[in-house]
């Protein structure tokens, strides 16, 4: 049995994470503040004794003995960083400082959550890890993009002076049940319109590309990365090759839910990117890892989700 710590424990991925880890058999102990996450994903398992619930915020300093980190507190839809951008620079930049700092301290095992966005609006396709990225600095984007780009510059610092044990995991668009129904992202957003009759909005003519990644395969890989040995640091793409346009995913939700919901078409956002799509190549070697879910299977699983909590409120 480990003990570990997961910041944005109460968080969507977070929760899965925390649920398997306890499942392992290890003590698990959740930080969250609960600005995008809720104790609604995680009441579940507040009978577990090894389960233990703290409500923290990332950029003030936190003592804990752990034997491992999985640093996944951040609000990663832009609805939500672009809230308080100043905030969410700080829950990157100051988050990964205090939980590198608690890493060195006690010697723990640190893994970064960082995101596909750090390669911005690539000029490659598909993206590889050795691609440095296409990023607007003063962009509405930016609070999130730089901000995990600064965490990584952190975390490999810290490995190279301070022989931190870390992993660093660019994670693609991932969703599943726990999302925030209210998020901005796309798969929920299409999802909830879906369920509620209302038109489906795509911003842009819908030609742009995502590749969408189900969150249990998320969960394995980042099991597996964690348990790698540690001359193997990252970063490491975790994500669904299956590449998508937008138009491609907005009709495949209407024929799941069965909607009348019709298409509305709006201004693509600022920065954002025409293609994401992940090159796996390293997972698969490193990890042995690749996504088992395909997107109709794991939109189904989604769609009963978001239909089951739409009815109960």
């Amino acid at each position: 049995m480990k003990k570990i710590l997961v910041t944005g424990g109460a968080g969507f991925i977070g929760s899965h994470l925390c649920e398997r880890l306890l499942e392992a058999g290890h003590e698990v102990v959740s930080l969250d503040n609960y600005f995008t996450g809720s104790k609604k994903n995680i009441v579940h398992l507040m009978d577990n004794p090894y389960f233990e619930v703290i409500r923290h915020d990332v950029t003030m300093p936190f003592f804990i003995e752990v034997d491992e980190i999985y640093n996944l507190a951040c609000p990663a839809s832009p609805i939500h960083y672009q809230y308080n951008a100043i905030k969410t620079v700080k829950t990157s930049v100051m988050g990964a400082i205090n939980m590198l700092g608690l890493a060195k301290r006690i010697k723990a095992k640190v893994l970064q959550a960082s995101t596909s966005e750090v390669y911005g609006d690539p000029k490659i396709h598909p993206q590889t890890e050795d691609y440095w990225g296409h990023v607007n600095p003063i962009g509405e984007r930016a609070c999130y993009d730089e901000g995990k780009r600064v965490a990584e510059t952190l975390f490999i610092n810290y490995h190279r002076q301070n022989d931190v044990r870390i992993k660093i995991a660019r994670i693609f668009n991932t969703y599943g049940p726990r999302m925030h129904p209210h998020d901005g992202r796309v798969v929920s957003n299409f999802i909830v319109q879906a369920l509620n009759g209302e038109d489906i909005t795509i911003f842009g003519d819908g030609q742009q590309t995502r590749s969408f990644q189900y969150v249990d395969d998320l969960v394995d890989a980042l099991l597996l990365l964690m348990n790698t040995e540690d001359d193997f640091i990252g970063p490491v793409n975790l994500g669904n090759p299956d590449e998508f346009t937008i138009m491609e995913l907005a009709n495949k939700v209407i024929e799941l839910t069965g909607s009348n919901s019709q298409l509305i078409f709006n201004p693509l956002p600022s920065d954002d990117p025409m293609q994401r799509q992940p090159d796996i190549s390293l997972a698969k070697k490193q990890l042995g890892w690749e996504p088992e879910i395909r997107l109709e299977e794991g939109l189904k699983k989604t769609i009963v989700y978001f239909d089951q909590l739409l009815s109960s409120s």
